[in-house]
């Protein structure tokens, strides 16, 4: 095996016995990056000589004896709207695509204290609208199992490069389910954890109460590890809440003898395609195999949430966008007479038709004589969607649905029609507006050899459960026996 084939704690295990170095690990992603990220086009940026010579200090100081975080010196993907200092931070975007973050992300500080490599910036949907990463300003990514396909959004980029081996574990963000669609598509596990678990500081914003940093992993044991790595409670963070970080590796017991597990019907219904329905009843089946108790519920509610969903999201992604203005930072328009003129043309130049076209409908529900109609009934309805969540939540421990609708589609399939790519994440977005943590992990392939995840919800901070019940499906099945074929690649 390559190097760049194993799992963050494989590597860790082979550092700690002195088998490889740092360097090594991240010299072989790096020659890895260059043979595979031609065509799949998951980094907007690398950062390969800064890697390696970190890299060299740790291998260094490991040998000196001296402290290293556990996870010292394994290299990490991070998706290009979270902030490292004198690094650009562009958010697939015209707007930002010279901005230079004089910052860290809270995220990022933590990967520092922890000794962690940064292999580069992942390509995303601009400023994290989209459900494909079609719509990033500099290229499109193509998934790894099928290079005419998909990754799904909006990162695609950190879930193809996890899928790809270009890096062993990678940052995404989600805000209705952007992690955990691309992880579906791309046949990977991805984790958003409990609103407020992770700090947002540093992370560029589109909703600010829906977006949620977490892992996009090889594995459930990576995931349980890079979770314990990034979080628990920030000051800068109005947000956070107020938990100390904890080791959700002790989670990954194999066993979900006595776990009580919903499947809400609504989730199996219209709109979800066959095999995948047919592959989530498989899961069921498996976790019955293993003790669990399967029972089948009703999420009514649940129909509303796309709906609801856009309302908030848009209505968020308007006001935080406003400080894009071609006077502070970020693109400025060379064509202008007048004030009036710099305002209209950085924006209409610098934003991307998806970031338009939700700023005007955020503006819209936002606006007076719409405000009541729109943005306040969905707040309401938002409240009735969590309390749905929270009685079904008083029988179950968690909930078992699809992860995505369908497997990966073709590029240009949906991106033409908005209204059919936001139906893509009619089984994601529901958790975000709730604030509970979900994963999606891989079962099976489907007839066209497309990865199928499923995802799994628990009740907020019940990310122990999450893990535990992930990791004895993963433990009990072999799907990573499965590896992208990389096929196609005519577009």
């Amino acid at each position: 095996m390559e190097l760049y084939e194993f799992t963050v704690h494989e590597l860790a295990e082979k550092l700690e016995k002195k088998e490889i170095t740092s360097e090594e690990i991240t010299k072989s992603y790096f020659k890895r990056i260059k043979e595979r990220d031609e065509k799949i086009k998951a980094y907007v940026s690398t950062l390969e000589e800064d890697a390696i010579k970190k890299a060299k200090e740790i291998d260094k100081a490991r040998k000196e004896g001296k402290k290293l975080g556990k996870y010292a010196g394994i290299p990490i993907g991070i998706k290009d709207n979270m902030c490292i200092d004198g690094t650009k931070t562009t958010c697939s975007s015209k707007m930002l695509e010279n901005f230079v973050a004089p910052y860290n992300a809270t995220v990022i500080e933590k990967l520092n204290k922890e000794d962690i490599i940064y292999l580069g910036k992942l390509n995303m949907d601009e400023f994290a609208m989209g459900g494909s990463t079609e719509y990033s300003a500099f290229f499109k990514t193509s998934n790894p199992w099928d290079l005419d396909r998909v990754p799904g959004g909006s990162s695609g980029g950190s879930a193809a490069a996890v899928a790809s081996d270009m890096a062993p574990w990678a940052l995404g963000s989600d805000t209705g389910g952007s992690i955990r669609q691309p992880s579906s598509l791309c046949g990977v596990v991805g984790l958003k954890p409990t609103y407020g678990l992770v700090s947002r500081y540093g992370l560029v914003a589109f909703a600010s109460s829906l977006d949620q940093i977490g892992p996009i992993t090889k594995d459930v044991e990576d995931s349980a590890i890079l979770l314990s790595l990034i979080s628990g409670h920030d000051e800068k963070d109005t947000t956070s809440a107020d938990i100390d970080a904890k080791d959700y590796t002790k989670a990954l017991i194999n066993d979900v003898k006595g776990m009580k597990i919903g499947i809400p019907k609504e989730y199996l219904g219209e709109g979800i395609n066959k095999e995948v329905k047919e592959a989530i009843l498989e899961v069921a089946k498996k976790y019955e195999e293993m003790g669990a108790t399967i029972e089948e519920c009703s999420l009514d509610v649940g129909k509303y949430a796309t709906a609801v969903y856009y309302i908030i999201a848009c209505a968020e992604a308007s006001s935080n966008l406003g400080r894009f203005d071609g006077i502070r930072y970020g693109y400025r328009t060379k064509n202008f007479k007048n004030l009036n003129d710099i305002y209209r043309n950085s924006r209409s130049e610098g934003f991307g038709p998806e970031v338009k076209r939700r700023i005007i409908l955020g503006t819209y529900v936002l606006s007076s004589g719409y405000y009541d109609a729109y943005y306040k009934k969905a707040q309401k309805v938002r409240t009735i969607i969590k309390e749905a969540y929270d009685e079904l939540f008083d029988k179950y421990d968690l909930l078992l649905t699809p992860t995505s609708p369908t497997t990966a589609f073709k590029k240009g399939e949906k991106s033409n029609n908005p209204l059919e790519m936001y139906l893509a994440d009619i089984c994601t977005v529901p958790v975000n507006i709730a604030g509970l943590p979900g994963i999606s992990v891989p079962c099976k392939l489907d007839s066209q050899g497309l990865p199928i995840g499923f995802q799994l919800i628990a009740k907020p901070f019940a990310e122990e459960t999450l893990l535990r019940a992930a990791y004895t499906y993963e433990q009990n099945t072999n799907f990573r026996e499965n590896k992208p074929t990389f096929k196609g690649g005519n577009n």
